[in-house]
């Protein structure tokens, strides 16, 4: 049997217990097709970037299965006649990760280094005079057009 990584996304005006509904439906379908689904995470209600059938957010999900191809063929079959599913995806995998997913991992706004550095946030700090930067290297020099000389 194969390892996959599934993600789906689900309409913004079904409940958290809807979602969760909706992973035991597809949960049951992989295990009557001779799978197991391990992992499972509800990453909750995020932004879209873009709209999808006149959503701006939806539930996301994540399952990890270990299944035959045929089980994951008819979930994805059954999450394409149910209107409550936006989008999903699936991707083959060499192994499962251990611990939370990525979007699971919380990092803390502190820990994380400003992008701008220790520079203060205002843009009119006086920088001092501009030092000289010699000459330019690769023998470029900065000469006069031809027409106005």
């Amino acid at each position: 049997m194969a390892l996959y990584e599934h993600v789906f996304l689900a309409r913004q005006d079904v409940s958290a217990q809807q979602v969760d509904a909706l992973v035991e439906q597809y949960k049951g379908v992989i295990e009557a097709n001779g799978g197991k689904v391990g992992r499972v995470e509800n990453w909750g209600l995020k932004s879209l970037t873009y709209r999808i059938n006149k959503n701006r957010k939806a539930h996301y999900a994540l399952m990890d299965i270990d299944a035959p191809a045929a089980a994951v063929h008819e979930m994805e079959r059954q999450m394409r006649i149910n209107e409550d599913i936006l989008r999903y995806m699936t991707v083959s995998v060499e192994k499962h990760e251990e611990g939370p997913s990525a979007m699971m991992q919380k990092r803390d706004r502190d820990d994380r280094p400003r992008r701008d550095g220790d520079r203060p946030s205002f843009g009119d700090r006086d920088r001092g005079p501009r030092p000289d930067r010699g000459p330019r290297e690769g023998g470029f020099e900065r000469r006069p057009r031809e027409d106005r000389a």
